[in-house]
C-alpha cells in the first residue's frame, strides 16, 4: 500500500501558508503532519574564472538570529521563483542581490530544501562572470529591506572555510562544493598576482561599477 493523503487543511495562510495532513502511510498507521508551502527557490554562485573569486551576500536574517543569535548570514545568491524560469529567476535575483549580469548557467540540480517540513524546491546553478559584468549597485530589491552586503570571496578562501567546517549556507556549500570537484584549478592560488587570496573584497551596497 502506498501513502496517501486522507485529509488536508489550511492552519494558516500569509507569506508561507502551513497545511495540517491527515495520512495513512504504507504500513496502515494514521499519522498528523504539518507542512508549510511558500514556493519554490533559484540559488546561483557567480564566480570568476580569471580572478579565482566568487560572488556572495552576507544579509541579516531573522530565523539565523532567532536560533543562534548571529546578526549576519553569509550565502550564496537566492530568491523565489515568479513567473519565470529558473534560469531567469537566478540571473534577476543575481543582477538584484549582488549587481550582476550573467550570461550563461550551469544547471547543478533541483533539490529539497528541507523535506520534512516545507515543499520547496531550490534550482541550483553555477554562473561565470568577469568584473565588467558588474555593472549594478546589488544590495536587494527596493523596498524588500534585505540590506546586502556583496563580497568577492576567493575560492581558495571558500574552499578553507569548508574544509573547516564553517560554511552555515548548505545552499553555498553545496555549490562551492561541486565547483570544487568540478573545476579544481580554480582554488589554485592566483598566478601573476591578479587578485588577493587572503582577504575578501567588501563592496557593501555600492558595488563597483565599471
Amino acid at each position: 500500500m502506498k501513502p496517501r493523503i486522507l485529509e488536508r487543511n489550511v492552519a494558516y495562510a500569509g507569506y508561507l501558508t502551513v497545511e495540517r495532513l491527515r495520512l495513512r502511510l504504507a504500513d496502515g498507521a494514521e499519522v498528523l503532519r504539518e507542512l508549510e508551502r511558500h514556493g519554490d527557490a533559484a540559488v546561483v554562485l557567480p564566480y570568476d574564472c580569471d580572478r579565482r573569486c566568487a560572488l556572495v551576500a552576507r544579509l541579516f536574517r531573522a530565523p539565523v538570529l532567532a536560533a543562534s543569535g548571529a546578526t549576519v548570514s553569509e550565502e550564496a545568491c537566492a530568491g523565489m521563483i515568479e513567473i519565470e524560469e529558473a534560469a531567469a529567476a537566478a540571473r534577476r535575483e543575481a543582477y538584484e542581490e549582488l549587481g550582476v549580469e550573467l550570461a550563461a548557467l550551469e544547471f547543478i540540480g533541483r533539490v529539497w530544501s528541507s523535506p520534512g517540513v516545507s515543499t520547496e524546491r531550490q534550482s541550483l546553478f553555477l554562473a561565470p562572470y568577469r568584473l565588467s559584468d558588474r555593472t549594478g549597485h546589488g544590495g536587494g530589491a527596493p523596498g524588500e529591506h534585505e540590506g546586502i552586503t556583496v563580497v568577492e570571496r576567493p575560492l581558495a578562501e571558500l574552499a578553507a572555510a569548508a574544509d573547516r567546517a564553517e560554511i552555515a549556507d548548505a545552499k553555498l556549500l553545496s555549490l562551492v562544493q561541486t565547483l570544487r570537484l568540478r573545476r579544481p584549478d580554480l582554488f589554485a592560488p592566483v598566478p601573476d598576482g591578479r587578485t588577493d587570496s587572503n582577504s575578501a573584497v567588501v563592496c557593501a551596497s555600492m558595488a563597483r561599477i565599471p
